[in-house]
């Protein structure tokens, strides 16, 4: 029998928007298992905690039966080496990410030759989102459900509170 085929999906996701699902939905479809990787963040200013992060991302998949949240800090090559991943799945929105991402993929190979990094294009419809814009839609009082999943929004409905 052959050991399952573990893939893992670094971010902040603050918050995850439908971008990401749209990702992990279809890398759950490649691989038998999908790591959503949390990353705790802490150069960055979150809007959202970190036990907040996992909670929408969670319940935005829970559809999703191969798909697991976990949280981490420190070189996300180190995490995926404890998943026991040997890829990690990037999406790319545009060639600035992939100018970005390309290089990072260069670096983790150098630093872990195992793991590979697959990139997925983000479907158009998706291209213009990120969760940077989201935040500043939502602080700003603007409607952001048409960039998250319901339960996000609501969560988000309930925690974000508009600047006036």
């Amino acid at each position: 029998m052959s050991k399952p085929v573990i893939a893992i999906y670094p971010g902040t996701f603050d918050p995850i928007t439908l971008g990401h699902e749209d990702i992990v939905r279809r890398a759950s479809r490649m691989f038998d298992e999908v790591v959503i990787a949390v990353a705790r963040a802490h150069h960055k200013k979150t809007m959202f905690t970190l036990d907040q992060r996992v909670d929408m991302t969670r319940q935005a998949l829970a559809d999703c039966a191969n798909v697991r949240v976990h949280t981490f800090e420190g070189l996300v090559i180190d995490f995926a080496k404890t998943m026991g991943a040997h890829t990690m799945v990037r999406g790319i929105r545009s060639m600035t990410d992939f100018d970005y991402e390309f290089q990072l993929a260069g670096m983790n190979r150098r630093l872990a030759p195992d793991i590979d990094s697959v990139f997925l294009n983000t479907l158009d419809v998706h291209q213009c989102i990120s969760s940077t814009l989201v935040r500043e839609v939502a602080s700003l009082g603007g409607d952001v459900a048409q960039f998250v999943s319901p339960s996000v929004f609501q969560y988000m409905k309930a925690h974000v509170k508009p600047v006036n």
